[in-house]
């Protein structure tokens, strides 16, 4: 049987794939846990989808699977994953979504169905998991590739939520109220 546990965290440090002790905050280790986050999120988006939107499961088990080949690439600078050709295909599904998406007119509130608003919640963790991992560019430069995809995730996300709660029925809500102009408000 393996054990969960190493019993080398126990006091604020945690060890590197190279075997060198680091603290908890570092740059490093507080990227891996924003993708690991991530990762983790997107499964209970998989989980909340329905019978409408099951079809996405295995297209968003992959990107987790990205997310773990992400992961691998920071911890190991020579593991190099994931490449420009993740990227393209990301821009190439965000251009298939919108295309069968209806088009936003102005700013929405992030919501929707179960897993429409977790795909929000999952782009908002990708920005934050995008700002971590630049404070870790600025002390030890990752790959191009690397920076672009992060980036283009959250874009993907955010398109993906939009056709999920298009194709359950939602609609997305403005984020500036209308004014009602018989009320006089």
């Amino acid at each position: 049987m393996v054990k969960i546990y190493t019993k080398v965290g126990d006091h604020g440090q945690t060890k590197q794939v190279t075997g060198q002790m680091v603290d908890k905050d570092d740059a490093q280790i507080e990227t891996l846990g924003a993708f690991d986050e991530l990762q983790s999120w997107l499964g209970v988006v998989i989980a909340a989808l329905t019978a409408g939107t099951a079809g996405l499961a295995d297209e968003l088990a992959d990107r987790q699977r990205e997310l773990y080949q992400l992961q691998s690439d920071i911890a190991v600078p020579r593991s190099h994953r994931i490449g420009a050709e993740l990227t393209t295909r990301l821009e190439e599904r965000i251009d298939d979504i919108m295309a069968t998406t209806p088009r936003l007119k102005e700013f929405i509130l992030p919501g929707g169905s179960p897993a429409g608003a977790g795909l929000q919640y999952a782009r908002t963790l990708a920005r934050r998991a995008e700002r971590q991992l630049v404070t870790l560019h600025k002390a030890s430069p990752q790959p191009d590739a690397i920076m672009t995809y992060v980036n283009r995730l959250s874009d993907y996300l955010f398109a993906l939520a939009l056709y999920v709660n298009y194709r359950e029925g939602y609609q997305e809500v403005p984020s500036k109220k209308r004014v009602d102009n018989n009320s006089g408000r």
